[in-house]
């Protein structure tokens, strides 16, 4: 076997790779055998077909597929060799058909895409801007609102009000005002905050049990899919129905807030750990606080790869790309898909290299005890959106068989060395810190 390297440029390269009969033949007669082994024709016992008939019915394909799998493994063996830093995966060239049949000498080429040879310098001569929100008394004061709203309890009040859902009876009338026959009846709910025709609005305040209203179907429903869907009739029917309706008021119901008090606290935090107002505050402002911390890194990690992507201005190989991706992309994408969806992927390829970079030159490492503990903090985050906490011994399990997915595990391990990247960064750029509202912090992000 004769491999070579040809340069086409800096980023483009051609492996060739020559076969002689001493290269492969030992492998496709060891698969002539194997094949043999299973093999069974009519004539012969199972096992016993001789090997020439083997080889003349399937010699081809097992030729084929042996020299293949000498192929896939002789060249990723000669780029690892030789350190070749490749982007996506060799691409067999268009060349003259080769015929199995009747050569036995062969050449193969291969196109590769090439990374290309950069430097990333951190230090304090980069400059990003890292946002932070202003967790003051009025952001702590809405989200106890918040809080103290998702812990209220349903009262049924004599008078309707603006946060308030309706239960009504809903007859459509006819030009006269009556109640047509064999129209629309429907008992549904109505809620005030989701009425979006001021009129409407107006007269569903101030309401008792069993007072009737009437309203035009078009104040009360935005469109012919909502009528449709609310009063349960056909979306045609909908559509030319601009008739009155008369609503019977039969339940109001009112989402209280809760007290803040200690039975809130116990049931948002467990019981006896706040006892305070003033402890409860502090507790949401230090949770505002690290949830938004995360919300700043992101935003952060976002500006550093526009920054450095920016900076570096890294080329690539864009055509060998697009027909590697091509030929991957798991659905058929045209020329033009691929025209616009490149920009795009070769940000991110950009991106990639150059925090691939950053993790080398430094000597960035993730631990696999690191990764456990990433695994266990995910899986206690989730439990912990529906109120639950794993015990122990369920917690290790989930987490063992979580690092056991080769996909959870490789993003758990991604976003340990994301982590590492930004806290280096942090560490060694400048960040100009900007304290901004809460409006602010997601109005431009």
């Amino acid at each position: 076997m004769n491999i070579t390297k040809q340069d086409i440029d800096k980023l483009n390269a051609e492996i060739t790779i020559s076969l002689t009969p001493t290269d492969y033949e030992t492998q496709v007669n060891d698969g002539i055998k194997k094949v043999q082994k299973q093999a069974s024709m009519p004539g012969f016992r199972p096992g016993k077909v001789p090997a020439g008939l083997i080889k003349k019915q399937y010699g081809t394909q097992i030729m084929v597929d042996e020299i293949n799998k000498l192929l896939n493994d002789s060249i990723y063996k000669y780029i690892e060799e030789n350190k070749l830093d490749i982007l996506g995966n060799p691409l067999p060239k268009n060349q003259t058909a080769i015929d199995f049949t009747a050569q036995k000498d062969f050449d193969f080429v291969y196109e590769l895409g090439l990374a290309p040879q950069f430097d990333v310098k951190l230090d304090n001569k980069n400059t990003f801007t890292y946002k932070t929100v202003k967790v003051d008394d009025e952001l702590v004061n809405k989200y106890v609102s918040d809080v103290r709203r998702n812990y209220g309890k349903p009262v049924s009040p004599e008078v309707s009000g603006e946060k308030d859902v309706l239960f009504v009876d809903i007859n459509e009338l006819d030009e006269t005002g009556a109640i047509k026959a064999g129209g629309i009846y429907k008992s549904t709910s109505l809620s005030y905050e989701r009425v979006k025709n001021e009129n409407a609005k107006a007269k569903l305040l101030g309401l008792k049990r069993e007072d009737k209203l009437v309203i035009n179907i078009n104040d009360l429903y935005e469109t012919s899919v909502d009528k449709s869907v609310s009063l349960g009739i056909e979306k045609d029917v909908a559509e030319s129905n601009n008739s009155n309706l008369q609503l019977t008021v039969k339940n109001i119901s009112r989402l209280e807030d809760a007290e803040l008090n200690q039975e809130l606290f116990d049931r948002v935090y467990g019981e006896g750990k706040i006892t305070s107002e003033e402890e409860f505050k502090n507790k949401i402002r230090e949770e505002l606080s690290l949830m938004f911390n995360v919300d700043a890194d992101r935003f952060l990690k976002t500006e550093v790869e526009k920054k450095l992507v920016e900076k570096a201005n890294l080329q690539l190989p864009d055509e060998f790309l697009k027909r590697w991706l091509a030929v991957v992309n798991e659905k058929p994408v045209t020329p033009e898909e691929l025209e616009n969806e490149y920009p795009n992927y070769a940000k991110a390829m950009q991106w990639r290299l150059i925090e691939n970079k950053i993790i080398k030159d430094n000597q960035i490492q993730v631990q696999a005890d690191e990764a456990k503990n990433e695994a266990k903090a995910f899986i206690l985050s989730e439990y912990a959106r529906y109120g639950q906490t794993p015990n122990a011994e369920d917690l290790e399990k989930i987490t063992n068989d979580l690092l056991k997915n080769e996909k959870d595990s490789q993003r758990i391990f991604e976003n340990l060395y994301t982590k590492k990247v930004l806290d280096l960064i942090k560490e060694k750029c400048t960040l100009e810190k900007k304290e901004v509202s809460y409006d602010e912090f997601f109005k431009n992000n």
